[in-house]
């Protein structure tokens, strides 16, 4: 594309060589305000009707959004509409301020004051396009004609809201501001500054919107520092960030601008939004949760507002989207599955109350999310995954060794089959190997055992088992039920059968509980597992022997 790349040219550079933000961290949240009632609706193929604008507006108000822009009431009478709904009907909190946005046109601005009519401190949110491409190309007007029209709108606004009796709040956008020269785009916002002439306790929010997101997160910090540094009355403004996701970056964009002086954040639930969307403010979010800051956003159910967000906006969000897609909470990959199993023991084991899991950057459960989740098996998954979900899902504790031996077993099949296996698949698999092997020679019945001697140090064990299709009782001696029982079956199969490891465990708890054992044994040099549940654990020993030795004979 050599070619096709001429037609552009780089976004230029903002001159600060004493900037600061770089050195600046984010230590509280912003102020946030949700568009997803006008930027997010506007961008839809089927926009919002009254039932999907009421539930959206519900779960912004139960996530705790103390502004939320409910649209551009002179712009439509569906949008007038549900503006005088929120006002009537809504159940707004005192301490939510209700956002309508209006072009700097006058009949607009009155149709706006009606919509707001009864309302507490709402925000009028005015705004005109100032980039120099829409100046020359769209407008047709110089840069004196362009803040004309902001001041007018401004002089309009303030009258009206003094006739109506104040308790308004102001907010003035310079549209497409990445696309306008810094000097071009502070001279506008300091002549509306100086109309509405903001106070303490009336701040005006001054909203810088990267429209279309133009150059990179640094230099889009530049201009946030450099305006903070030189707009007039800046003790008496609220700078707010209205980015877009255009060049992929909006995130990182906003969190810069936020280090640069920025006090507030306009954007929406997972980023919906015209073209590639406006910024996620979930996603914002959530990453100052996990450098330990509260966001001042409730987002502990994220499935409930996903689903909130699907139904209303009627599109699926990505299986990878950061905190909320499918697969974000998953390991396919084997190394990183036997981290995250690791990760998680310490974390159960010690209780510890800092989070710190291999490749999870937040506890699943503190987005509603569950662990059974987090481990997903397919061809690439290794033994540590398998036994996550093993142990997390099922109960069974799997002893290294086996846990290796399994892994093998399961790629086969994923292999084989191409596709993810679900938890419950995985374990069924487990028991069909290990415990109730198909076409199996051999079946344990029952076992008496008692000791020989004035000692009791050798115990004769008789055991009644099923060769075939006949039921037989084979005897042995041994220092225990175990070592009796293969004395009587090496001699019943005249094969040397041993131990060489085992391990067991209750499944549930209570008295009753049934216990699993897995045995691993050696049969003619040959080491082979198996395993059995029984509540009894003398039995589930004998029968993990027997299932041992009943792979053995499948195979020779």
């Amino acid at each position: 594309m050599p070619e096709a790349s001429k037609k552009y040219r780089p976004y230029p550079p903002v001159d600060l060589p004493d900037r600061t933000w770089p050195s600046k961290t984010i230590t509280k949240a912003p102020i946030w305000c949700s568009v997803d009632l006008r930027d997010g609706n506007q961008a839809l193929i089927d926009p919002m009707g009254p039932e999907r604008k009421t539930r959206m507006f519900r779960l912004l108000l139960e996530m705790g959004f103390k502004e939320i822009e409910i649209g551009f009431p002179s712009a439509s009478q569906t949008d007038f509409d549900f503006a005088r709904w929120c006002v009537e009907e809504g159940n707004v909190p005192d301490d939510v301020s209700l956002q309508v946005l209006v072009q700097c046109r006058p009949e607009l601005i009155t149709r706006t004051f009606e919509a707001l009519e009864g309302t507490n401190r709402p925000i009028v949110h005015f705004y005109n396009s100032t980039s120099e491409l829409q100046r020359r190309v769209v407008f047709n007007k110089d840069v004196e004609g362009v803040k004309t029209i902001a001041t007018d709108a401004a002089k309009m606004i303030m009258d009206m809201a003094e006739k109506a009796g104040g308790g308004y709040r102001f907010q003035y956008s310079p549209e497409s501001f990445t696309g306008t020269e810094l000097p071009v785009a502070l001279e506008i916002c300091n002549a509306v500054i100086e109309i509405v002439k903001p106070t303490p306790d009336n701040k005006l929010i001054i909203n810088l919107p990267a429209t279309v997101e133009m150059s990179t997160p640094n230099i889009h910090a530049d201009q946030i520092e450099w305006m903070c540094r030189n707009l007039d009355n800046r003790e008496n403004l609220i700078i707010s960030l209205h980015p877009h996701n255009d060049r992929g970056t909006g995130i990182a964009a906003t969190e810069l601008g936020l280090m640069a002086g920025a006090d507030r954040v306009e954007g929406t639930l997972f980023g919906n939004g015209e073209r590639t969307g406006n910024v996620d403010v979930v996603t914002l979010a959530l990453n100052m949760f996990t450098q330990g800051l509260d966001p001042q956003i409730d987002v502990h159910d994220i499935n409930h507002v996903r689903d909130v967000y699907e139904h209303c906006n009627q599109l699926a969000i990505p299986e990878r989207h950061p905190y909320v897609g499918e697969l974000v909470y998953t390991a396919f990959s084997g190394s990183h599955q036997d981290a995250i199993n690791k990760g998680m023991k310490v974390i159960r084991e010690h209780k510890q109350d800092l989070w710190e899991v291999p490749y999870l950057p937040i506890d699943p459960a503190d987005v509603g999310r569950t662990y059974e989740a987090i481990i997903r098996i397919n061809s690439q998954s290794g033994k540590g995954g398998i036994a996550y979900i093993l142990e997390a899902d099922h109960g069974l504790h799997l002893p290294r060794a086996l846990q290796v031996e399994f892994r093998d077993v399961i790629q086969k099949i994923t292999d084989r089959e191409g596709k993810e296996l679900t938890s419950d698949r995985i374990h069924k698999e487990f028991l069909a190997t290990y415990v109730d092997i198909p076409n199996r020679r051999l079946r344990f019945v029952s076992h008496t055992s008692a000791a020989e001697g004035e000692d009791g140090a050798m115990r004769t064990v008789s055991a009644v088992i099923v060769d075939g299709n006949e039921k037989i009782t084979i005897n042995g001696r041994g220092t225990g039920p175990i070592d009796g029982f293969l004395d009587a079956l090496s001699k019943h199969l005249g094969r040397t059968v041993s131990v060489i490891d085992y391990a067991e465990h209750s499944l549930q708890r209570g008295s009753d509980a049934a216990a699993i054992c897995y045995m691993e044994i050696d049969i003619d040099g040959e080491r082979v597992f198996g395993a059995a549940i029984n509540k009894n654990i003398v039995a589930a020993s004998l029968d993990a022997i027997i299932s041992a030795v009943n792979r053995k004979l499948a195979t020779g």
